[in-house]
């Protein structure tokens, strides 16, 4: 059964609620905190962004291809399609030696309103590069050349490229591949069922791998590598006004947040090594933005500065078309051991 996570308030009375889970899981596996059922099986979806980049270190095609922190943190991200990304996601193709023909993530308009808005007075249309998944695609893209793998299937299940995919994420989460049930994702590339327990241990290892140094063991070294990339380039792996890049923007170097779809959440807590799943059972941001928050501050990891300028996020107000706050969408929770 999930919990109630979010309350939103209508005049003096709750009006409606958002219920959930929650896990908080330490370096080793450690269950340090939940809420509702840590076991509940969970599909990733752009929360496995980081692990899914991670091959193109651990094979070489990073060095090969000369990629830097900003190629790397763009390859984690769900991207708002800002001219930025586009520009990015298109360096990656000509050094590939490719062309957004070869992107089979799909065409919907950039997120970031504004740039949708540009584009549309331009009398230019969406490209795939505008996709939010399109530096996940180019990633597997630069798999694909690396290995010399054919790159007009790459999003099939059974395609070199996503059977590497497969390997990291139950290297990464523990758990076993044959366990983990596939399905397709919304820019049509698998993804994956995971217990949200092993979603949060997956990102308490990219915590600890953040602040370990020098390590020998190429996993540690890999996840390391993505893990300073993203924090260095928060933009890139959300972008403007998004609740990712906006966390790692009020709180630098000290945590890596990242969005799924449906509402599922995952932040690594590098001062704890502590890592968070979250999963908002309608699916539903306005349920998810608050808890994420509340998570942040009831672990003590929210300074007054960043609570301030994520207030907005913690601490919604309900408004009428007229402008007047007539209600408020607030926390509900508190963890548990």
């Amino acid at each position: 059964m999930s919990e109630i996570l979010v309350k939103v308030t209508r005049g003096d009375r709750v009006e409606s609620v958002h219920g959930g889970h929650i896990a908080v899981v330490d370096g080793s596996g450690r269950l340090v905190y939940h809420l509702g059922d840590p076991e509940l099986w969970v599909c990733l979806r752009s929360i496995a962004k980081p692990i899914q980049a991670l091959p193109v270190l651990l094979t070489g095609a990073a060095a090969a291809f000369d990629f830097g922190p900003e190629e790397l943190a763009i390859m984690c991200g769900s991207l708002s399609g800002q001219d930025f990304h586009v520009a990015l996601v298109q360096k990656v193709l000509d050094r590939l030696g490719l062309s957004v023909d070869h992107l089979k993530c799909g065409i919907h308009p950039p997120s970031h309103r504004p740039t949708a808005q540009a584009l549309a007075q331009a009398g230019l249309k969406p490209t795939p590069m505008h996709n939010n998944c399109a530096g996940k695609h180019v990633a597997m893209l630069a798999l694909c050349v690396h290995h010399g793998w054919p790159v007009d299937n790459y999003p099939d299940p059974q395609h070199p490229v996503q059977q590497l995919v497969l390997d990291t994420i139950a290297q990464v989460t523990g758990v076993p591949r044959e366990q983990i049930t596939v399905a397709i994702d919304g820019c049509g590339v698998p993804v994956f069922y995971v217990p949200l327990r092993q979603m949060a241990w997956a990102y308490a290892r990219l915590a600890q791998a953040a602040v370990t140094k020098n390590s020998s063991d190429p996993l540690t070294a890999g996840l390391a590598t993505l893990m300073q990339a993203s924090l260095t380039h928060p933009r890139l792996v959300a972008g403007d006004g998004r609740l990712c890049t906006d966390i790692m923007q009020a709180l630098p170097g000290k945590v890596f947040a990242k969005t799924g779809a449906e509402g599922g959440y995952a932040m690594a807590l590098l001062d704890s090594g502590l890592g968070v799943g979250i999963k908002i059972s309608d699916g539903q941001p306005r349920g998810l933005n608050p808890t994420a928050i509340e998570v942040l501050n009831q672990l003590s990891v929210l300074t007054p500065t960043a609570a301030a300028a994520l207030a907005n996020y913690h601490h919604p107000s309900i408004k009428n078309h007229l402008k007047n706050v007539v209600g408020e969408v607030k926390p509900a929770f508190n963890l548990t051991k």
